[in-house]
């Protein structure tokens, strides 16, 4: 972990940084930092910080710290660092909540996983059910990686793997439903 210099922490991020755990449903406290998370993470390798130092930068109320980091965004959310934590801390939600914060706060240090985020979203919710080459073409357009899946596309067509017809599911307006409240959870009622 690196060394942070402590006194520039106000109130106001200490704050701000028990709303995010809140938020997760996490009781910061729980963590006594072993590591287990970090040393499960797949994805580790990849991250600015460890899972286990998002909540210790937490616990100190370092609230740059976190809404800089791109960890949060490479997070997979596969759940296994919170599957092994003994104290049951839940990182993986700690991780969601740390992402809708920096939305909130305009920042978006991996603005790739921000779009695909919103993409598939916007994707489940006017069908009830992803339709991969939608979003993968939605995704590269508003990403700027407009050639990204080329050489794949052909391929995958003549093999079935995907198609051009939209997918509906009967229950879509429910499932929009569901998406909705669970987006005004997430983002405050916004």
């Amino acid at each position: 972990m690196r060394a942070l210099d402590l006194s520039g922490i106000s109130e106001a991020d200490i704050r701000a940084c028990k709303e995010i755990a809140t938020e997760a449903g996490v009781d910061l406290k729980d963590c006594y930092q072993c590591g287990k998370c970090t040393a499960g993470c797949p994805l580790a390798e990849g991250m600015d910080l460890m899972p286990r130092e998002v909540i210790r930068f937490l616990q100190l109320g370092a609230l740059d710290v976190v809404l800089d980091a791109k960890t949060p965004w490479i997070c997979a959310q596969c759940a296994v660092c919170s599957s092994r934590c003994p104290q049951n801390v839940d990182i993986c939600s700690t991780m969601r909540a740390v992402r809708i914060a920096a939305k909130r706060a305009g920042k978006r240090p991996v603005p790739e996983a921000d779009i695909f985020d919103d993409e598939f979203i916007a994707n489940v919710r006017a069908h009830g059910v992803s339709n991969e080459q939608y979003l993968a073409a939605m995704y590269n357009l508003k990403s700027g990686h407009f050639t990204q899946d080329m050489g794949n596309a052909t391929r995958m067509l003549k093999r079935r793997m995907v198609g051009v017809a939209i997918h509906n599911t009967k229950g879509r307006a429910e499932v929009a439903a569901l998406i909705d409240r669970a987006l005004g959870a997430d983002e405050g009622g916004e």
